[in-house]
């Protein structure tokens, strides 16, 4: 449920209906807009009258909430969501952001190297893999708590904020100092994680599973901001299908879905989407154009010997060449 306040509302009702509503067990979370005040009621709102509660003169309009996501709901939170993921680095609301970085961390000169690169070319976020889940056991699984000391080694020279992979709670402790942690798609409906999570008060940025609806990355948005955590962003990294070309289908209609349905931010992952390398321009090129909030795109100063994910992973020249095509793009990207 959400109440909807009037144009500058009387502190002393207000401060009545708030202790109301927690007294009848509601959590009350406000929201502050340009133009609208915005109070919204999380927990068992089916006891509340609202026609008791519009009859208020403070009150301009109560809604139900029909759909399971609450927190996450545009309906909740009207405005997007800017989230702010270290050293500056705004996402959301209009803030852009470029993610880039070896699929894997694989030693400190490579990860350095690229971080460089990809800061000199417009990446305003590193990533890097210390835990890598892959499908084969006998695959390169990452370097774990080494890769996230040598992650935070190309932080403190670049200054880059970054972004690493979490695959259990247990680990979470090696993430201290990791600015946003990224749940896989695997992990998209690990909730005993995202319950975890939601405790950290970190930004974490959630992948949509390979074969889940956008409901569903939503109620998973849920589990962490049911914990405290609003800090979500979404991304789409592509979803199973019968096409076989591309290693999976990149849905591009989550941009405009889940802008009308969330107020969290949006992030296209056009590598992982592909697989292919050349084919991450072009769908960059349409994420940023469809108005997503931000691209996680892999590069590598070495593809062709990448210990994980080198056929999809761009060189720091060819990641130049798309950051500065993007910025030629996004001035007429579609608004929402």
């Amino acid at each position: 449920m959400v109440v909807i306040l009037r144009e500058n509302p009387n502190e002393s009702q207000l401060q009545s209906l708030v202790s109301w509503l927690e007294a009848e067990g509601l959590e009350v979370r406000k929201t502050e807009g340009q133009y609208q005040t915005i109070l919204g009621l999380v927990g068992d709102t089916a006891k509340i009258d609202a026609d008791l509660i519009r009859s208020m003169d403070i009150v301009e309009d109560v809604r139900r909430i029909s759909e399971p996501y609450k927190s996450a709901n545009r309906k909740f939170h009207p405005a997007d969501s800017v989230i702010d993921c270290g050293n500056g680095a705004l996402l959301g609301g209009g803030h852009f952001q470029i993610i880039a970085g070896p699929c894997s961390v694989e030693g400190e000169e490579q990860i350095i190297t690229v971080a460089r690169a990809v800061k000199a070319a417009g990446a305003g976020i590193l990533r890097g893999g210390a835990f890598k889940p892959r499908t084969s056991p006998y695959a390169f699984q990452g370097l774990r708590g080494e890769g996230i000391r040598l992650l935070l080694l190309a932080k403190a020279d670049t200054g880059l904020p970054i972004i690493s992979e979490i695959m259990e709670v247990t680990q979470l402790p090696l993430f201290d100092e990791v600015d946003i942690i990224q749940v896989g798609a695997r992990n998209m409906q690990n909730f005993e994680l995202l319950k975890e999570l939601g405790h950290t008060k970190k930004p974490i940025l959630l992948k949509r599973g390979l074969s889940s609806t956008f409901q569903e990355l939503l109620m998973s948005a849920e589990y962490v901001m049911s914990g405290g955590d609003n800090n979500v962003i979404l991304c789409e990294r592509g979803i199973r299908t019968f096409e076989q070309y591309t290693r999976n289908t990149l849905d591009l209609s989550a941009v405009p879905a889940l802008k009308t349905l969330s107020h969290l931010p949006i992030v296209i992952d056009p590598s992982h989407a592909a697989g292919i390398a050349k084919m991450v321009p072009p769908l960059s090129l349409a994420a940023a154009a469809a108005g997503a909030d931000g691209l996680m795109i892999e590069v590598h100063n070495d593809p062709a010997h990448a210990l994980s994910d080198g056929p999809q992973s761009l060189t720091p020249e060819q990641f130049s060449e798309l950051s500065a095509a993007i910025a030629r793009i996004r001035p007429y990207a579609y608004q929402y």
